[in-house]
């Protein structure tokens, strides 16, 4: 076992579990404890609810809709490329320190091998004395049960995505995996139990049918997923290790583009303007006419409404956005017996320019820090972004999600951070 080995073990969490619909992982909504079917002001939009395509250049606009001239406008719409990253870094550190421990033991054993087995050197003696001398010693059995069946999920995510009033398109790709190493009886060993690889092209549009009021949304979406099932490799052969990830990857190339695996759905939204500072959505997500890799997926209706108190948001040089929303999620989901407040999402959000020319409107800005907080499904959730030039964008953001089978019972707890560029 070698460094080599160790780096191997920890690529394969970013080799690319999921839910059982491709999931976008969003920051600006994850970070608000995913409530945002009522908020899709931008390009979120087109993952969360069509219908909010209708508001670019709207909001802020005080010759379109002057009772919101107030809010920060978005006037050409949003055209990014995102990439993104996640995992829980406190135990890919604990981890990987584990196991260089175990590789000192492991050598200090074979050191006390060659020297026992001096004059017997037959490869059964040897590898007799070896194992002797690991089970003798007290700290081998301490630390192999540190790690032992420790997951270290780790998800990564691309996007390619355009929003402009009233229209919107995307091509994303995500996937995450959740490799965990098993002591074994003497040797540790890696397993694997799922990859799954989602990409996704999408597109579609908004219709005012109450100028200004009333907004409904319409979206079409291929969709493809690469899964494959559970992997083990040991750490002791590092070029099995290789071999198997080469193989994995080819897999993936060959089948990716076999369109007899495509899966076509749907997606429908509606948004409706209570006031000047309240509004209300529902969407109906993810609605596939077959099968996803064999699994049947189940849609996805959120309901929710969003307050953006006039008095917190502004729309010069200086723009302010801030807003307050909440939603019940995925309502059909009864996966691991599912309670109320585990579709019970809510948040809030504070964007602010902190650097642009006064007197200008907000579309013009040097520098701006968003922050944000929330509840999803119980779970608390946070992030922190920072854009630079209108340009350049930072963004990172921690969640939680239910991985035990009943609602609060086991936390998975995610850390992402993505940068992307665009307008």
């Amino acid at each position: 076992m070698n460094k080599l080995t160790i780096l191997a073990i920890l690529a394969c969490a970013f080799g690319i579990v999921s839910a059982k619909s491709p999931t976008h992982f969003s920051l600006r909504a994850e970070s608000m404890g995913g409530a945002h079917v009522a908020v899709v002001d931008d390009k979120e939009a087109l993952h969360y609810n069509y219908a909010g395509l209708s508001q670019i250049n709207r909001l802020g606009n005080f010759e379109k809709r002057p009772e919101q001239g107030y809010y920060p406008r978005n006037w050409i719409g949003d055209m990014r490329l995102t990439f993104g990253g996640a995992g829980d870094i406190f135990k890919f550190l604990t981890t990987y320190s584990d196991v260089k421990d175990v590789q000192d033991l492991f050598r200090a054993a074979q050191n006390d091998a060659d020297r026992i087995t001096a004059d017997h050197p037959m490869p059964s003696s040897r590898t007799g004395a070896i194992l002797d001398s690991l089970i003798a010693n007290p700290k081998y059995v301490k630390t192999i049960n540190s790690y032992d069946h420790k997951t270290m999920e780790a998800r990564v995510k691309f996007d390619a995505e355009l929003a402009f009033h009233n229209f919107g398109a995307a091509f994303w790709m995500n996937g995450s995996v959740a490799p965990y190493v098993d002591a074994g009886i003497i040797l540790p060993y890696v397993v694997v139990d799922t990859f799954i690889i989602d990409a996704v092209a999408q597109m579609g549009g908004a219709y005012e049918i109450i100028p200004n009021q009333l907004s409904v949304g319409l979206g079409g979406k291929i969709v493809k997923r690469h899964k494959t099932n559970m992997v083990t490799v040991g750490l002791a052969n590092y070029s099995s290790i290789v071999d198997t990830l080469k193989d994995q990857a080819g897999d993936a190339t060959d089948n990716f583009f076999d369109s007899k695996t495509f899966s076509f759905g749907i997606d429908l939204g509606v948004l409706y303007q209570f006031n000047r500072e309240i509004r209300f959505g529902a969407s109906l997500r993810d609605i596939y006419f077959k099968q996803l890799a064999g699994e049947t997926l189940i849609p996805n209706f959120t309901i929710g409404a969003n307050y953006s108190p006039k008095f917190m948001n502004s729309n010069t040089g200086f723009g302010r956005k801030f807003n307050v929303a909440v939603d019940f999620a995925d309502m059909f989901n009864d996966d691991r017996n599912y309670k109320f407040f585990t579709h019970l999402n809510f948040g809030f959000e504070l964007e602010q320019t902190l650097a642009a020319i006064p007197g200008l409107n907000n579309e013009i800005r040097f520098i701006t820090l968003r922050l944000a907080g929330g509840f999803r499904g119980g779970y608390p959730s946070a992030g922190v972004g920072l854009e630079i030039l209108r340009f350049f964008t930072v963004e990172a953001a921690t969640w939680g999600e239910e991985r035990g089978y009943y609602t609060g019972q086991d936390e998975n707890r995610i850390y992402m951070v993505q940068a992307s560029i665009g307008f």
